[in-house]
């Protein structure tokens, strides 16, 4: 496919819609982003409001070229190139269709009706979370920084009383210890949520299966965190000593280990709190079922939980325009080269490649969602 013609002799029509998720405040463009797509000639549709949980209004998109469209139902239908942030939600589903181009965050070993939406439509879909380059996922990083330290903000809410929490202040006082916050996966998640929490005075410990993974945690953190191998007799010693416990486990395109039991919640303080930012690919608790900002956490055998699969958009305008200085140059080669090119001559792109025209174009994606 080369990049088709769009209005007014454009070369890309790309439409971004307004995220209808329960606060979801991210916006897949920023006006800056617009004002590049525009400089290459491609034609930029932003549907109405879509800019303002982030603080952007309208007129910002009109100054930087954008055309504004009143309705998701137009947006989506004038759009070759669907440029968002979240998964397509159910109400958007009857906007898909053949050859539609769709970037976006997927996560679709967690969303199989999502998959064979997709599918049946015959849309080409990028998950902007598996587009990769060597061992780095340039999209994802920037929203996993943001969710690993949002993750300690929210888990510290969590230990207050008036949430269910057991009453423990994160940092302590002189005089009374500080919470203990065990860390499970050492990732991007999962060294800015130890960073976050050392910064707020609390104890950590981050467990991780891979030596080389505690290596860098520890060079990283000056040995002020403790690191663990992550076996399921160290989950479950890590665990009885826990006030908060950060879910960060990833497996890209795949679905999350459960490396915590519902029995495991026994072994934990009453009044202990579990943040998993697991959950879009389905939770590293089988206690996990997914909140919204709106009803975040919930208490289940004495332990609270917080599951919000959108963590970032609590912060829309930091998240928005993080995501977009790492995914606009994937979104650009996209709208320049169009899909087929675009994938032939970039591999980071083909590894975000996760839905083809009627098949599944990753192997773990693939893999993840077999038998659903």
């Amino acid at each position: 496919m080369t990049a088709p013609s769009g209005d007014s002799g454009e070369r890309m029509r790309i439409g971004v819609p307004r995220e209808i998720w329960i606060q979801e405040n991210r916006v897949g463009l920023t006006p800056a982003g617009v004002r590049g797509l525009r400089a290459c000639g491609h034609h930029v549709v932003i549907e109405q409001g879509a800019g303002l949980g982030a603080g952007l209004t309208d007129s910002d998109y009109v100054a930087a070229g954008a055309e504004l469209c009143p309705t998701a139902e137009e947006l989506w239908s004038r759009a070759e190139l669907l440029w968002k942030v979240g998964p397509p939600r159910d109400a958007e589903l009857q906007f898909l269709r053949d050859g539609l181009v769709l970037l976006c965050f997927l996560h679709l070993a967690a969303r199989p009706r999502l998959a064979r939406a997709l599918l049946e439509a015959g849309v080409v879909a990028f998950g902007m979370e598996t587009i990769t380059i060597g061992d780095r996922r340039p999209v994802l990083a920037p929203m996993s920084e943001v969710a690993g330290r949002l993750s300690v903000q929210v888990g510290a809410r969590c230990l207050e009383q008036p949430m269910g929490g057991r009453g423990v202040l994160l940092g302590g006082v002189p005089g009374v210890p500080a919470a203990q916050v065990l860390v499970l996966g050492g990732g991007v998640v999962g060294r800015n949520a130890a960073a976050a929490a050392l910064g707020l005075g609390a104890r950590v410990t981050v467990l991780d299966h891979s030596l080389e993974v505690l290596r860098r945690v520890d060079a990283l953190h000056l040995g002020r965190v403790q690191t663990v191998c992550s076996t399921a007799q160290a989950i479950e010693a890590s665990l009885a000593h826990a006030d908060l416990v950060i879910g960060a486990v990833l497996r890209p395109g795949a679905r999350t280990p459960r490396l915590l039991s519902r029995e495991h919640l026994m072994l934990m303080k009453p009044g202990a709190a579990i943040v998993d930012v697991s959950v879009d690919q389905g939770g590293c608790a089988a206690s996990t079922r997914p909140t919204t900002h709106d009803d975040p956490s919930y208490v289940l055998d004495g332990v609270v939980h917080y599951a919000v699969p959108n963590l970032p958009g609590a912060v829309g305008r930091t998240a928005t325009f993080a995501l977009n200085n790492a995914s606009h140059v994937f979104g650009l080669r996209l709208a320049e080269r169009g899909w087929e090119e675009a994938t032939a001559a970039a591999p980071a792109l083909a590894a975000g490649l996760q839905v083809r025209r009627g098949e599944i174009a990753h192997p773990v994606v693939a893999e993840a969602l077999r038998g659903d």
